[in-house]
């Protein structure tokens, strides 16, 4: 028996009847032969480990633009929380970790630079919209592997676009990374805006604290232990209603105090109209693509539009500037 078979017989005998197993895949638009190793969901997961948009994480930002230290997160780090967070609960519920961290590791290889600031401006810019995730589908499905795609299973493509609030996964390990993208988001982003000086400290207001605890490490330990005790035995990933509220007002308490902040959101008119102006400067002027995303778009028959967010969602922020800075600043003007 191959180890990949001996690894599929384990999960048969260990998982949860609610798991989605490896051998229940529905499979990959282009089929190809078994890794002798490997199940299908592992195989994924190192697919997008091992891809150059997961590695452009790192240089991306997640809330604060530019920020003056090294332990804000990036959009990396973001990615590494929301697996770790929805790992656990996976483990707990004896659900399948593989598909999890495939989803995790996967869902925002299609963000901007300059996070949702990015993501606002293209979407504004361009006549067909722009949504990071059903990018970052785009990404896994044709842009990756020069322009061949990584060719995933339909459960892992499905929780990467499905991955938003208004998302419906139709996996259990899906709806897991779900909600493990807002408990980690909202969690480091509070530790982010303490570190910034935008708040004093990880207390909140007692209508929260009284249901999920004061200070992040106890909300966070609240709302997956929630999660947990409420699916257990269940075909279905569900928070209890104080959780679930508590969660909601946490959510809108941070846009209160954090995501509209004047001093966190300083920078962000600049990052938009840094985007507008490169989408437009090569929608304008296609000939100046560089040639890959031409042959691209040649190749697929996708419209201007797509291709130009193809390629302005996938810079960094650094790359972003750098390049703004090389096509709308004169050369004299630039400090030496």
């Amino acid at each position: 028996m191959l180890i990949r078979e001996k690894l599929e017989e384990i999960e048969k005998t260990t998982l949860s009847p609610y798991a989605c197993l490896s051998v229940n895949t529905k499979g990959r638009k282009k089929q190809e032969e078994e890794c002798v190793i490997r199940p299908v969901f592992q195989r994924d997961r190192d697919r997008i480990l091992h891809s150059k948009s997961f590695r452009r994480l790192r240089d991306k930002t997640q809330v604060f633009l530019i920020p003056q230290g090294d332990h804000y997160r990036t959009r990396l780090t973001h990615t590494l929380e929301v697996s770790q967070n929805a790992r656990t609960i996976a483990r707990a519920l004896r659900l399948n970790e593989d598909l999890v961290e495939a989803i995790a590791l996967g869902h925002d290889l299609g963000h901007t630079p300059f996070g949702h600031a990015g993501e606002r401006a293209l979407n504004r810019v361009c006549p067909i919209g722009f949504v990071h995730s059903d990018q970052s589908l785009r990404v896994v499905d044709v842009l990756e592997k020069d322009y061949k795609g990584l060719n995933l299973t339909f459960e892992v493509r499905d929780g990467i676009v499905n991955h938003q609030t208004e998302g419906k996964p139709g996996t259990l390990e899906g709806k897991i990374v779900r909600l493990s993208d807002k408990i980690a988001y909202m969690h480091h982003d509070m530790d982010d805006a303490i570190r910034a000086g935008i708040l004093k400290d990880d207390t909140v207001p007692d209508h929260i604290g009284r249901v999920a605890g004061y200070k992040t490490a106890d909300r966070l330990d609240y709302f997956v232990q929630d999660i947990i005790t409420e699916s257990s035995g269940q075909n279905d990933i569900r928070m209890s209603p104080p959780a679930a509220k508590a969660m909601h007002d946490l959510r809108e308490w941070m846009f209160e105090s954090v995501y509209r902040n004047p001093i966190a959101k300083s920078q962000e008119s600049k990052a938009e109209s840094l985007i507008e102006s490169l989408y437009h400067y090569y929608f304008t002027q296609p000939d100046r693509l560089p040639e890959e995303y031409r042959l691209l778009m040649a190749k697929t028959n996708d419209p201007l539009e797509q291709i130009c967010c193809d390629f302005i969602s996938s810079m960094t922020d650094r790359y972003a500037i750098n390049l703004y800075t090389e096509l709308f600043v004169p050369a004299s003007w630039l400090v030496k």
